[in-house]
């Protein structure tokens, strides 16, 4: 089951926690909001649905895109969302796709998750994971050309934090369920 959330923080921020009775979650990071990324993207979904019962998932939109600060202001929306589930949840972790990986590990530099998983990470992602203070898994497909995973990769390794590549593009169509799975595990372990 599914419901409505409104994070507080000054913006229209809405979201859908599902499975509101668990005693963890996962703090969901869409893609960019400008390509159409949301709270329903499949990936997000994915990930949510492999959770299973025991732990809860909050998808959430960023609020209203500004040219100028758009992605501090999607990641101050992260770092609302992780805010308001570490009010409600136990143990609380992270995970962003494609541009939500960006702002997953920005707000896990900031607010210390659990753990965090990110999924197709753009190369800008790489700065933030250095600063990251908790577990992190990157997953990337082997076929992605819509993004240069290659940066995140090389510092998470060298880092030791776990990389897993799977046979996917960017979209993770045939991968999706395989992914969903593969990130649950590493958050349901920890967050």
């Amino acid at each position: 089951m599914s419901e409505p959330v409104l994070i507080p923080g000054g913006r229209d921020v809405a979201g859908r926690l599902d499975r509101a009775d668990a005693d963890s979650v996962v703090v969901a990071c869409p893609p960019d909001p400008r390509a159409g990324g949301s709270r329903s993207d499949p990936r997000l979904r994915a990930v949510s649905d492999a959770l299973g019962r025991e732990v809860a998932c909050l998808r959430f939109d960023y609020g209203p895109w500004d040219d100028a600060r758009g992605p501090a202001l999607c990641t101050t929306d992260a770092e609302n969302a992780l805010s308001w589930a570490n009010d409600r949840f136990d143990r609380v972790g992270l995970f962003g796709y494609s541009f939500g990986a960006v702002v997953a590990l920005r707000t896990a530099a900031e607010a210390g998750p659990a753990a965090c998983s990110v999924l197709a990470p753009p190369a800008d992602a790489a700065d933030a994971l250095g600063a990251v203070d908790c577990p992190v898994q990157v997953v990337v497909g082997d076929r992605d050309t819509a993004v240069d995973p290659t940066p995140v990769v090389d510092r998470a390794g060298a880092l030791d934090h776990p990389v897993e590549t799977l046979p996917a593009t960017h979209q993770f169509r045939l991968a999706r369920d395989r992914m969903g799975r593969l990130v649950a595990a590493f958050l349901s372990r920890r967050p």
